[in-house]
């Protein structure tokens, strides 16, 4: 367990350390468009892999707190919910967000 701990912690720490302006992303594929402007926007991010929670999805969406709930609950939103707590990692957040045309 002690080791998991520690892979877990350096992980962390590199993920912490990472400039994601620096990260090259290498496709055999013809990107379109779209796939190169959500690749640029995520770049931009200064830590793709933290969790949000209700609070920031609500303010980012402009929608009150009910409504935020709902989407936590929605099948397609890739959150987790760990007791009382709804938690979705921003980069599965935004991927989610460029996918959906409201």
């Amino acid at each position: 367990m002690a080791e998991l701990n520690d892979l877990t912690k350096k992980i962390t720490e590199e993920i912490q350390n990472t400039d994601t302006k620096n990260i090259v992303i290498e496709t055999k594929e013809i990107l379109t468009p779209e796939q190169r402007i959500a690749i640029d926007s995520i770049r931009r991010v200064k830590n793709p892999f933290r969790m949000i929670g209700v609070k920031d999805v609500m303010n980012d969406l402009k929608v009150c707190e009910t409504i935020a709930y709902r989407i936590f609950k929605r099948n397609d939103f890739p959150s987790i919910n760990v007791g009382k707590s709804n938690q979705i990692m921003l980069l599965s957040y935004l991927i989610w967000k460029m996918s959906r045309r409201v």
